[in-house]
């Protein structure tokens, strides 16, 4: 009577996950996925090493993924073209900024899926010391009977916390709370970022698992140049920054990394509501850009800065200097 409550209970888990739903596509009432312009993310990844895959992993004469490289990957999703992994391909991102685990999601992974539903997907795993790995708990409910064709239709309702869940320009957000804790993982200081393609095949000889154990099943075989998961950028959205808060004579405080680096922000927090310059000298001496606000916030992109060494001069009820690298 035991074991035939128990596999009827374990029949009704299996039928209750086969239905089970999770976030829609991007643009859809309850999607997880954050566009590209989305002021929620403070920089973009800026290193970034490739391990290429094949294009068929069962037929390794097929030869490797030739299109695009590592700085494909860097910056802005959309702007530097995509590099395709292949199948098992791996790309590793190192921040010199770490990422850190704070409210809500902490970075976005942007993939270069042309609709809602031909998904090439990708598992996500983090380090705090560049050696020990840490995959984020991930699901797959698509049908495992049937193998998705190489342009074959992926239903991102049956996809959780694997990279690719969301078209081009839309990034797939991941929370470093949903990695259990471990004593090899400092969540606070996350300074490498490992993405590896999904092969997606249903042959028990190549397929990948999800943390149920379910083979993960996506378009296959894709044996183009341009095969496996196409990656686009990470957009950083909580970031540990180094020597971030200065305060200037108990007018103003400078949150910034310095050095700065692309696609990253320095801010400047004033405590008063009075007229401020701020004029932006480069290494030559020469003044590059100047700015007036009345704010008690004010941002600065990187872009706005001069390569190299530079400094800001504010006026306010005293004047200030702040000293800088950007590189």
């Amino acid at each position: 009577m035991l074991n035939k409550i128990f596999y009827t209970i374990l029949l009704l888990s299996l039928s209750i996950a086969a239905n089970s739903q999770y976030n829609p596509s991007a643009g859809k009432a309850g999607s997880s996925a954050i566009h590209k312009d989305s002021s929620i993310f403070v920089a973009w990844a800026n290193q970034c090493k490739i391990i290429r895959g094949w294009k068929n992993i069962a037929l390794k004469d097929s030869g490797f993924t030739t299109i695009g490289d590592s700085i494909s990957a860097l910056g802005k999703a959309g702007e530097n073209g995509t590099v395709s992994l292949g199948d098992s391909g791996i790309a590793i991102f190192t921040f010199n900024n770490p990422i850190e685990n704070d409210k809500g999601w902490d970075f976005a992974i942007f993939e270069n899926a042309f609709d809602d539903n031909y998904l090439e997907l990708a598992f996500v795993e983090i380090s705090s010391d560049g050696k020990r790995f840490f995959r984020f708990p991930c699901h797959s409910l698509s049908d495992t009977i049937n193998q998705t064709s190489s342009f074959g239709y992926t239903n991102p309702e049956k996809i959780n916390n694997l990279a690719g869940k969301y078209r081009a320009g839309f990034g797939t957000p991941f929370d470093i709370s949903e990695i259990p804790d471990y004593k090899d993982l400092d969540k606070s200081n996350i300074k490498y970022i490992k993405i590896i393609d999904v092969i997606g095949s249903l042959n028990p000889k190549f397929a990948n698992y999800d943390t149920a154990l379910r083979k993960i099943n996506d378009p296959y075989p894709t044996m183009f140049p341009s095969g496996g998961f196409d990656l686009d950028a990470i957009g950083i959205i909580n970031q540990k920054f180094l020597n971030t808060a200065r305060v200037f004579s108990n007018d103003f405080k400078i949150n910034s990394p310095n050095p700065i680096y692309n696609s990253q922000l320095l801010s400047i927090n004033f405590f008063n509501n009075d007229k401020k310059q701020i004029k932006i000298i480069d290494s030559k001496g020469s003044l590059y850009k100047e700015f007036n606000t009345y704010d008690k916030e004010f941002k600065l992109k990187s872009e706005e800065l001069p390569y190299g060494f530079f400094i800001l001069i504010i006026n306010g009820k005293t004047t200030q200097h702040y000293k800088g690298i950007k590189l």
